[in-house]
C-alpha cells in the first residue's frame, strides 16, 4: 500500500488516536510515530498549526512550558 501522509492525514490520526487511547497530543504524536516508524524529528513537516496549538496546550498543562514561554520549538 503506498501510504503518503499529509498534514491533513496526520491531524485526523492524532485527533483519533487521542480520543482512542485517552492520550495527550504529545503521546498520540509518539505513539503514531512508532506505529508508522515515523522518526519524531521528521514529524514536523506533517504539524499543522492547530496541532502545534495542542500541542503548546498540552505541554504548559504538563509544565513542560511556563505560560510566559512562547511557543515550543517546533518550527
Amino acid at each position: 500500500s503506498d501510504f503518503i501522509m499529509t498534514k491533513k492525514k496526520f491531524r485526523d490520526m492524532v485527533e483519533e488516536t487521542v480520543r482512542k487511547f485517552n492520550l495527550s497530543h504529545l503521546d498520540a504524536i509518539l505513539h503514531l510515530c512508532e506505529e508508522h516508524n515515523i522518526e519524531p524529528e521528521d514529524v514536523k513537516k506533517y504539524m499543522s498549526p492547530v496541532i502545534k496549538d495542542k500541542l503548546e496546550a498540552d505541554a504548559i498543562k504538563l509544565r513542560f512550558l511556563s505560560n510566559d514561554s512562547t511557543s515550543l520549538p517546533l518550527d
